[in-house]
Order: structure tokens, then C-alpha cells, then sequence
């Protein structure tokens, strides 16, 4: 009895095998996972990323904004887009932006307007109403996430959670540099 013991304590202790090149590789295949295995710092970095976007979800409510306009609003204020474009850099299927935008335009956010030398196209633009929206639910992520992070302790340890988050938009930036070419 006492060697099933010693046994399961050095299996529950023991870092995880490397599992490249083994039916466990493919994340994305709940079925090929050992949850059992699955590194510390993977669970916490995904499900603090899970436990972040609900937060600015609830955020965006305060503004009656979901999560799909806000991103798409987000893009607009860079530059205007065709749907294409928009659909594309949010890695979704075009019907899906379309959905969207619908809304936004209905609510006065996004205007549609006919590309300058191409009448089939069709650009959307934010509107006054729409920056003043997205301004508003800017503040209230930011309001939110300084809340959260006026809750830690430590010395500069809100400036760690601030940078952290900095580095992820950087990081997002470049991945999509890589993956989809400067625009």
C-alpha cells in the first residue's frame, strides 16, 4: 500500500514529460490533453486571460457595447475599412462582421460609405458618435482594470500588472505584423 502511495505523490509532484512529438501536442484537441499534466503556468496564464476578458466585458455593459463591437470600433479609429479588411484582421468570417457592423451603424457609430473609384466597395468609417462611444468604453475598461489592480499589494506591483499588459499588446501587434503583413 505504502509504494502506490509514494508512487502517486511522485506522479502528483513530478514536472510534466516534454510531449512534443506525442498525440498530447495538439492544445487545441481537448482529447489529446492531460489536464493533469498541463504545467501550472499554462493554467494560470489562460485562465487569467479568460478571467481579464470578462472583466472588460463587464465593463463594456456599462456602455451597452459587446466585446465584438468594441474590437471592431477599436480598428475603425485606426484607419476606415471594407469588411474584408475588417474581417481579416479580427480572424473572423465576413458574415460575422457584417453582423456586426449592422449595429453599429444602426446605433450611429459606423457609417457606411462608397470606396472613391470603386462603387462595389463599401468603407467603414467612425463616426463623432462612435469615437465618443469608444472614448467611453475606454474609460471604463481602464476604470475597471485600475479598480482590480488598486487591490494588490507591494511595491510597484500595479506598475508590474500595467507593463504586463503593455507587453501584450506589443506582442499582439507583432504577431499580427507577422502573420498578416503591415497595414
Amino acid at each position: 500500500m505504502r509504494s502506490k502511495a509514494t508512487a502517486a505523490h511522485r506522479l502528483a509532484n513530478e514536472e510534466p514529460p516534454d510531449l512534443k512529438g506525442t498525440r498530447h501536442e495538439n492544445p487545441a484537441d481537448p482529447s489529446t490533453v492531460d489536464a493533469r499534466r498541463a504545467p501550472a503556468e499554462e493554467r494560470t496564464l489562460a485562465r487569467t486571460a479568460a478571467w481579464l476578458a470578462k472583466q472588460v466585458e463587464l465593463s463594456l455593459a456599462t456602455v451597452e457595447l459587446s466585446a465584438p463591437q468594441y474590437r471592431v470600433l477599436g480598428l475603425l479609429d485606426e484607419r476606415s475599412a471594407v469588411s474584408s479588411d475588417l474581417a481579416e484582421r479580427l480572424s473572423v468570417r465576413p458574415p460575422s462582421v457584417t453582423a456586426i457592423v449592422d449595429g453599429l451603424v444602426h446605433r450611429g457609430w459606423v457609417e457606411r460609405r462608397t470606396v472613391a473609384g470603386d462603387r462595389r466597395r463599401v468603407d467603414h468609417v467612425l463616426t463623432a458618435q462612435g469615437r465618443r462611444t469608444l472614448s467611453a468604453a475606454d474609460h471604463a475598461v481602464a476604470s475597471r482594470l485600475h479598480e482590480i489592480v488598486d487591490s494588490i499589494d507591494g511595491e510597484n506591483a500595479a506598475a508590474r500588472a500595467y507593463d504586463g499588459l503593455a507587453a501584450w499588446r506589443e506582442a499582439f501587434t507583432a504577431y499580427r505584423r507577422e502573420r498578416m503583413g503591415t497595414r
